[in-house]
């Protein structure tokens, strides 16, 4: 706040009337004052004009009227500044407000939408096990907990400066819900990946396809002997090709055995796990030893007639559990 110019012009006329009429009063007259000392000194005297000691007078009180204006503009501003400060920082305060707020209602959105997908997810795994035929644990049958339903929604929409609290309090709740459902959802899908594991595992070391090219020149089961013609139970099939046709591994496994064994010649003998053992006769070169991996569809021979043969032809055998069954059970292609 600043001093009107004719407020001023006012008190100055003022302060000049009263000038004069205390400057003809003592125009002509003087003042003495006497100074006395303690100490035994003497007296002295000042004396000095009525009319210089008005003027003295007059000086100070313009001085003082002058201050006080002074010292009554700065307190103006001064409460002014620290006004505008004060609103600034309300400003920023309420913006800050309304930011946090809108942040609230995103997470409140993003938590629904978490929700969302696990149940998808629930739903999802719930499909896989139907159709692979896969009992789910009864301690795993909601993601929520035993019993526990799905719950609603958080309302992101809800006026947050009467139900602030309200809504933050459901989102810490919700998300309790979510981390345990997440836990039991991943506990869900170990259990259906480990089943599914060995069942993959299982199928990979099931023999599955044929071990070579060529045309079958012998079935599994009883036949007539090509070298005694007495009837005898034939525990293979015979594929016939030509020398060197490769034999490939039916299933994966693990070489047992790789060498010469009486009239079959030189075979190889692949452990499959699960009880299902492949054999493969009469073969020209083994291209595989004892302890090797191998891979369905792997090269592990080359076909021969090396043991008792009338030609070239692999002798393919599928054990189970020990006892032989018939091959082409075991062919899908």
């Amino acid at each position: 706040m600043t001093i009107d110019s004719s407020i001023l012009k006012m008190i100055l006329n003022r302060i000049k009337q009263t000038f004069y009429k205390f400057k003809k009063f003592i125009m002509h007259r003087k003042i003495s004052f006497f100074i006395l000392s303690y100490t035994g000194s003497t007296v002295k005297q000042l004396t000095v004009s009525r009319r210089f000691l008005g003027m003295i007078s007059t000086c100070a009180a313009i001085f003082a009227i002058l201050a006080g204006f002074v010292v009554y503009d700065y307190y103006n501003i001064k409460t002014t500044f620290n006004k505008q400060e004060l609103e600034s920082k309300v400003t920023n305060q309420t913006n800050e407000i309304n930011t946090q707020r809108q942040q609230i209602k995103k997470f409140a959105d993003e938590i629904n939408t978490l929700k969302s997908k696990l149940v998808d997810l629930n739903n999802f795994e719930k499909k896989i096990r139907i159709i692979a035929n896969i009992e789910k644990p009864a301690d795993q049958n909601n993601i929520f907990g035993v019993g526990g339903s799905v719950p609603e929604d958080l309302d992101s929409k809800i006026p947050l400066k009467e139900k602030h609290n309200s809504l933050m309090r459901e989102m810490h709740s919700r998300t309790r819900e979510l981390n345990l459902a997440s836990i039991n959802q991943e506990k869900g899908f170990e259990s259906l990946y480990k089943y599914l594991e060995g069942k993959r595992n299982f199928l990979s070391s099931t023999p599955s396809i044929r071990p070579t090219k060529g045309w079958i020149s012998s079935n599994f089961g009883y036949r007539t002997s090509p070298f005694t013609d007495l009837r005898e139970f034939h525990k293979g099939l015979d594929i016939a090709n030509h020398k060197g046709t490769p034999i490939i591994a039916t299933a994966d496994g693990v070489v047992t055995f790789a060498g010469s064994k009486a009239m079959l010649g030189r075979i190889i003998k692949i452990d499959h796990g699960y009880g299902m053992v492949t054999i493969y006769g009469h073969l020209q070169k083994l291209l595989k030893k004892r302890g090797d991996s191998v891979k369905r569809g792997d090269i592990i021979a080359q076909m021969g007639d090396s043991g008792r043969s009338t030609g070239s032809h692999l002798h393919y055998a599928v054990l189970l559990n020990g006892v032989p069954v018939n091959p082409k059970k075991y062919i899908l292609n």
